[in-house]
């Protein structure tokens, strides 16, 4: 963008130590939505004041920021078709210029060599061992439970360049890849836990649910894919004294599991200087409400 005469004026008060004046010019700044950011990084190139870096730094966020809420928007007004661009979208709140290319093409790798491997005979149990050998052992993907100290493992992105997850992002690559290759597996809300169910019909997120209508057929765990039956999670429910409720066993819409990850997001920045991007990804989340 260039530089015109508003814009210059409006650089020229971001040294003013009033911070209301501060306000007023970041909201004016950020009305130029992105086009403004190449202008803001020259200045900062060009600034050697340090606080006035800070500043102009926090203003490259706040746009970044705002463009973001908007692309939530529109992919949940869309219906969340894709749980991967949810993924994506989430993984720019920490990586603004990533774009969906670096991560649609590795999953589309993935999924073409599974499906070279997949055929009409196989059972479900056989079709997801075909998943788990070839995202575990030919791709490699590792998960660890969820530590919010490691917070790429929080990031598609990262996950994807390092191989290393969590239960939630493993388990979203898990079922988007499942979704690519029409197989009815879906995150369920077993509490504590973030795990995938093999149904044996596909689940329609338009119609009010039925639990009669959906049957489980067995469950996996996406850390490494580990397949648990259902007495398997019933034991675990008597373990951790909850009832097993049916709306425990009820996929989840892909709005829930990117709002459940930027509510896990959020809990990776606790102290005091980053508190405004745990707010942020609160924020964020509300949006899929």
């Amino acid at each position: 963008m260039n530089e015109t005469r508003e814009i210059n004026a409006l650089f020229h008060l971001l040294d003013d130590p009033d911070q209301e004046v501060f306000d007023t010019v970041a909201n004016k700044i950020l009305l130029f939505g992105k086009d403004i950011i190449p202008n803001l990084e020259h200045l900062w190139e060009t600034t050697y004041d340090e606080s006035i870096q800070e500043r102009i730094e926090l203003l490259i966020h706040r746009v970044h920021y705002h463009d973001l809420q908007e692309a939530v928007r529109v992919w949940n007004n869309a219906g969340a078709q894709e749980l991967l661009q949810g993924a994506i979208l989430a993984a720019r709140y920490q990586y603004p210029d990533l774009q969906a290319s670096q991560v649609n093409t590795e999953i589309e790798r993935i999924k073409r060599n599974i499906w070279l491997e997949l055929n009409n005979y196989l059972t479900p149990l056989e079709q997801i061992n075909v998943l788990n050998s070839m995202i575990y052992n030919y791709f490699g993907l590792k998960g660890e439970e969820v530590s919010y100290q490691r917070k790429n493992q929080f990031f598609i992105n990262q996950v994807i360049e390092s191989k290393k997850g969590n239960p939630i992002t493993n388990g979203i690559v898990y079922q988007a890849l499942c979704a690519m290759l029409d197989l009815p597996v879906y995150a369920v809300n077993i509490p504590r836990q973030f795990i995938l169910a093999y149904f044996d019909t596909f689940y329609d997120f338009t119609e009010p649910a039925d639990p009669g209508d959906y049957r489980i057929l067995f469950f996996i765990d996406p850390i490494q894919g580990q397949i648990y039956t259902q007495q398997d999670v019933e034991t675990y429910f008597k373990r951790v004294n909850v009832p097993p409720l049916p709306a425990y066993y009820k996929p989840q819409s892909n709005q829930r599991i990117i709002q459940f990850l930027f509510e896990e997001m959020a809990k990776c920045f606790r102290n005091d200087k980053e508190q405004y991007k745990s707010d942020e990804l609160q924020n964020l989340a509300q949006i899929l409400d």
